[in-house]
């Protein structure tokens, strides 16, 4: 019998205003016809515009709505370990609040997960993005797989899902969420990929630059390969009490 647990959706916001009121009603129409409870933990990233107030709006109106605010900006990486410390169900699934990840391919995502796996990777076969950003994805992907010795397809699409109790163990620092599944799988997690839709941005800026992100990751990836070596796990056999 699959397993349906119940799922947080854990969402960072920074500057989207626009975007919010549809996201949700997206989110909604894919998950209120499945029998799994659920919820949406939105995390605002010190937004300079109304996202706040939008949240509060949505929460007010939607009992699945929650949210959290951080006093000031602290990264992509800080919001979604904010949703993970606050989500209330086992099952964290994320996205991206630009629209550009799909809801309607999240009942799909938790099937797949539900057929055992620890996490379940999208995997955006059509983007839907500039010419710069698909080449600049490609090649920053295999790097980071050759050198994490990965075989990710897209290790940077969003829209994921992963046990929680997992996702509380792994290292944290700027940049993490880029490395989700090789986090995941030092605690041995068994990791599945499927396609999903990639839509053009409905509205708002990317908020990063493939430069930007070049500049950041490269460090980190020396520091993840570094994780890889020097980690290890045990099991106890015995103990008195």
């Amino acid at each position: 019998m699959p397993n349906t647990l119940p799922a947080s959706i854990v969402i960072p916001v920074y500057n989207e205003e626009m975007n919010l009121p549809r996201l949700f009603d997206e989110i909604a129409q894919a998950m209120r016809p499945l029998s799994r409870a659920w919820e949406v933990v939105f995390v605002d990233d010190g937004s300079s515009d109304h996202s706040l107030e939008v949240l509060m709006r949505l929460a007010k109106d939607n009992a699945e709505v929650r949210y959290l605010a951080f006093t000031r900006n602290r990264g992509q990486s800080a919001a979604f370990c904010a949703g993970f410390d606050n989500a209330t169900h086992p099952v964290v699934v994320t996205l991206d609040a630009d629209l550009q990840n799909d809801p309607a391919d999240i009942p799909a995502m938790l099937a797949l997960f539900d057929q055992g796996f620890d996490m379940a990777i999208g995997w955006r076969k059509k983007r839907q993005d500039t010419w710069s950003k698909r080449i600049g994805s490609k090649i920053g992907n295999a790097i980071r797989n050759s050198l994490t010795r990965e075989s990710v397809r897209d290790t940077g699409c969003s829209l994921k899902v992963m046990r929680r109790d997992m996702l509380l163990r792994i290292p944290r620092f700027k940049g993490m969420h880029r490395y989700l599944p090789t986090l995941m799988k030092l605690q041995g997690a068994r990791v599945a990929e499927a396609p999903v839709n990639h839509r053009e941005r409905f509205t708002g800026v990317s908020k990063y630059s493939n430069w930007q992100r070049a500049l950041v990751g490269i460090r980190d990836l020396f520091g993840v390969r570094w994780l890889q070596d020097r980690h290890f796990s045990y099991e106890i056999r015995e103990k008195n009490r």
